[in-house]
């Protein structure tokens, strides 16, 4: 097998999991021995350059980078990274000190964000700084976008919103708040010098089966529904309600209705439960509220009686799937179920709109009738026009549209300074050595097992009394540190000096995972089974070094690398050492 080069930045990017699973590249190792040192607000910083929103990601985060968490190789749970973000921005100290300056004489150049939502934010907060005049369009009275409308008070309080919002607005962004822009021909006659389309994506689908029409009245599409109680114009749905869809979209909508008067919810789903695309996390908090979720349930008809809703009928089927893996859902030959229900809200899937784009914009679009937009940097077919958020490639998540933000960012200040914007700036990589003393490292990983701590839930039935209290209570500070002390320091890699090997074995004997090898070189596939734990998760490379004196090779597992620092504690000749790897994503600059 060829030698792994230890020095290559390449290399540590695959290793240093969680921080690479965040669409944002959140530097997650870094600010998690922030917060178990105590040192809150350096920790929110950190997240805030990165992810932007720590407190509203801290609580509705979908969690990309735990699932990848080393912590959940040796254990079932991993670091709980996402309630950690949230530690940061409830104990921070008053940061508007510490956020970037803007200048008071700009550059000449002006951009209009079109959507006030986390991508357009985050545009907003990478350029003003720069000098750029920024005037930011939504058809809300404030600030946020989806995030204001589709994830309701009990899991977002508004408060925590609008003040990581204000943190962006208030750098010194013209906002032009309660304006449906209607048209993009209207935006681009204003010679601004780039524009940028975040306007998510607005709209539900729908179903057509029978009794749709005669039963409207009490047929709520699932995410005009919610903005309707977040605006307060609804306050109250009937005793027993149906929810369509298996999304987080769907979890939302049906811990809602608990909250507005319904007392039998039940979620209905065509796929099986282990399919729902709603986070496991969303499915476990809405079973708790008393929500019952049938999957494997088809709608087939609506039943409307007199005039009035009465329930749904729905066909059961089981999946089934073909030589190529692919899901097809297949009747079961049971009789038909029928669920009462006095209303119903549709969440099976979000759509985009664009039709207030012209089409003697340039804007090309393609079959879906989706923009045609460069997936590195989100420039349109209209060199002036970029796309981030849902409204660039379809519905995904907070952290998605946070990152789309960062890269059009880049993209419109090198062209509004007239340089090729496919030639992006390279992110700042670094390898660092932890050695403090002896036996001191300015880390810590201890070799133990360490069971995920619970995040306290407030009273059930307070919280089903008003949709307005929030359910997760968030960690304590003793148990933020605890938490914390269970990350195993990814970022901190075991780097191997070949030269000063005497090959002792030492490392290999006190290795507590027994991830390290010398043995004779060979294919890879031969290789794994030689080791001294055989390294059976292929999608994990092995560090292998270069041949040594003996004609071995030094093999390491990354897979079960706890980076303890025994071995380089031990190494009588330090050809082992411990160093960080440092990484920041690159922003417009």
């Amino acid at each position: 097998m060829k030698p792994t080069d230890d020095k290559n930045p390449e290399y540590f990017h695959k290793v240093v999991d969680c921080q690479y699973a965040c669409p944002a590249h959140t530097p997650v190792p870094e600010y998690i021995r922030l917060i178990a040192a105590g040192k809150y607000t350096e920790a929110y910083m950190i997240n805030w350059e990165s992810n932007v929103f720590p407190g509203v990601l801290g609580r509705t985060c979908d969690r990309p980078c735990e699932p990848a968490c080393r912590r959940g190789r040796i254990e079932e749970e991993p670091v709980a990274i996402c309630r950690l973000k949230r530690v940061a921005a409830d104990h921070k100290d008053d940061v508007r000190s510490l956020m970037p300056k803007v200048p008071f004489e700009k550059n000449g150049k002006r951009i209009a964000l079109i959507g006030g939502g986390p991508a357009s934010l985050t545009v907003a907060r990478d350029l003003a700084p720069l000098g750029y005049e920024i005037h930011l369009y939504d058809e809300q009275f404030a600030g946020g976008g989806m995030m204001r409308t589709q994830i309701p008070s009990f899991r977002l309080p508004i408060g925590v919103l609008n003040e990581e919002v204000d943190y962006i607005l208030d750098m010194d962004v013209h906002t032009h708040f309660n304006t449906y822009v209607s048209s993009l021909r209207e935006i681009l006659d204003k010679n601004y010098d780039a524009v940028f389309v975040g306007t998510g994506s607005p709209k539900g689908r729908d179903i057509n089966i029978p009794g749709r029409k005669e039963a409207a009245e009490n047929i709520h599409i699932g995410v005009d529904w919610l903005a309707s109680v977040a605006f307060e114009h609804t306050h109250k749905i009937g005793r027993k309600v149906i929810v369509l869809g298996g999304g987080n979209t769907a979890m939302d909508c049906c811990r809602t209705s608990r909250r507005l008067g319904g007392e039998e919810v039940k979620v209905v789903v065509r796929s099986p439960f282990k399919e729902m695309k709603a986070s496991p996390w969303e499915k476990e908090d809405a079973m708790h509220e008393d929500i019952l979720i049938f999957d494997n349930h088809m709608p087939k008809e609506f039943i409307v009686e007199n005039g009035k809703l009465k329930g749904m009928t729905f066909e059961k089927v089981h999946a089934v799937f073909n030589d190529k893996g692919k899901r097809s859902l297949v009747p079961t030959g049971e009789p038909e179920v029928f669920i009462e229900a006095d209303d119903v809200l549709v969440a099976i899937g979000l759509e985009n709109t664009f039709t207030w784009i012209e089409k003697d914009t340039g804007i090309a679009f393609d079959e879906w009738d989706m923009p045609v937009v460069d997936a590195v940097t989100f420039q349109s077919t209209n060199k002036t026009v970029f796309f981030g958020g849902d409204a660039a490639f379809g519905a995904k998540n907070v952290i998605t549209a946070v990152a789309h933000g960062h890269q059009a960012a880049i993209s419109i200040n090198l062209y509004c300074r007239e340089e090729d914007i496919t030639k992006r700036p390279s992110p700042f990589t670094n390898l660092v050595s932890q050695k403090m003393g002896i036996h001191e490292w300015s880390y810590d990983s201890d070799v133990v097992n360490d069971l995920r701590f619970a995040v306290p839930h407030a009273d059930k039935k307070a919280t089903l009394a008003d949709r307005k209290i929030e359910v997760e209570l968030g960690f304590d500070i003793q148990t933020a540190i605890k938490e914390a002390h269970r990350c195993l320091n990814c970022d901190v890699q075991t780097v191997f000096e070949k030269d000063k090997c005497i090959e002792c074995d030492a490392c290999m004997d006190i290795c507590p995972t027994s991830c390290i090898t010398f043995t004779m070189n060979g294919e890879e596939e031969d290789l794994r089974t030689r080791l001294k734990a055989p390294a059976l998760n292929i999608t994990q490379d092995l560090y292998v070094s270069d041949t040594l004196p003996t004609k071995r090779v030094m093999v390491k597992d990354e897979d079960v690398c706890l980076h303890c620092g025994l071995c380089a504690e031990r190494c009588p000749t330090s050809a082992w050492d411990m160093q960080q790897f440092l990484y920041k994503v690159t922003k417009a600059c």
